[in-house]
């Protein structure tokens, strides 16, 4: 299971599904689901699966979604589920990439926006990425400081820490920035992020990271340890 964010924005919506495409390439059984704002949620579409299932949060930094929302929305749904680590930082090329196709040329100080945590340790992420990426600085557009357009120097260029279009990214680009890079989107490194997150939840001596216990082997690949809280 793909789970996303979520967005109002049907475009958004369109790039997560893209990108299950870009995954089913390599996993047959892609089924996508949306921590908040947009339907079906993780509990529902875990209700709905026949089987034990890997879930790969489609997050760049692990905020209160990635850590609280999905696994209690796994939780309630009772299912057989392994929860796989956020895709994140590995994914700081992709990031260069869409900047470089927005027209960034190198020498052009870069700013990098993301959407802001109350999660100290999500802001570190961004912070951590920002300092991988080159950027000289970081604007969030929600819930932190210091806010983008507060940090932009005339000339900057922004770099997107955003999965998908939607709100963030449009706040984003209303800041001004002489170049505003898209949304990392459905790149295939992007995919392939998340098929290996997947694969490694299925080998031998995998743990899941909502409880640091072994995977159980069975006859599936997939085969998981229950979340805990999950109604027997």
């Amino acid at each position: 299971m793909l789970v996303a964010h979520g967005t109002r924005d049907p475009a958004g919506a369109a790039v997560v599904h893209e990108l299950a495409e870009l995954v089913r390439r390599h996993v047959p059984d892609v089924r996508v689901a949306y921590a908040d704002v947009r339907q079906p949620d993780v509990t529902a579409v875990l209700r709905d699966f026949p089987g034990p299932a890997v879930v790969v949060p489609a997050f760049l930094s692990a905020g209160y979604h990635v850590r609280v929302d999905i696994p209690e929305q796994v939780a309630a749904s009772g299912a057989h589920a392994v929860i796989t680590p956020h895709v994140g930082l590995d994914l700081v090329s992709v990031a260069r990439h869409r900047l470089l196709a927005a027209g960034w040329v190198p020498g052009q100080p870069v700013v990098l926006a993301a959407s802001g945590s109350s999660d100290p340790r999500s802001r570190a992420e961004v912070y951590d990425a920002a300092w991988r990426l080159g950027a000289s600085r970081v604007g969030f557009v929600a819930t932190s400081e210091p806010a983008l357009a507060d940090v932009l120097e005339p000339g900057d260029a922004v770099a997107s820490w955003f999965l998908a279009p939607g709100l963030f990214h449009r706040r984003a680009v209303a800041a001004g920035a002489a170049v505003t890079a898209a949304p990392l989107g459905a790149h295939p490194a992007v995919a392939a992020s998340v098929v290996r997150r997947y694969r490694h939840a299925c080998a031998p001596n995998a743990q899941c990271v909502t409880c640091a216990r072994p995977v159980t082997r069975r006859s599936s690949s997939a085969d998981a340890v229950r979340v805990p809280g999950a109604a027997e």
